[in-house]
């Protein structure tokens, strides 16, 4: 299961940085791509069972998905690619690249105090 691997890299980063500020955390923020396959039911839930009787207990997870780039070959401008309507919002060009998705990030951290 990838989201229980991610969750466990999640926490480890997490209960890191609780150690580091002395503080308990409540939140995070996570974003993502939307072609990695990540689950953010499956994600939350793998973290809650990992995190349970740990300084990580109880935390919110909130997950993000980033849209899916993309750059035009006629302008060169990168956009928000959209399946619906795949033409450049600059130049109306039909000529384009799909730009690599957006990584696993732990964005932001929010803690007691």
């Amino acid at each position: 299961m990838h989201e229980a691997m991610v969750a466990q890299s999640i926490y480890e980063a997490i209960a890191d940085q609780a150690k580091i500020q002395k503080a308990k955390p409540l939140a995070a923020k996570i974003s993502c791509g939307v072609f990695n396959g990540l689950n953010s039911d499956a994600l939350c839930f793998a973290f809650e069972a990992i995190s349970k009787g740990t300084v990580c207990e109880g935390m919110k997870l909130a997950v993000e998905q980033k849209p899916i780039q993309a750059r035009c070959r006629k302008c060169d401008e990168p956009f928000k690619f959209d399946l619906h309507q795949p033409t450049c919002p600059t130049c109306r060009g039909d000529d384009f690249e799909l730009l690599p998705d957006a990584p696993i990030m732990l964005d932001e951290i929010e803690f007691e105090g």
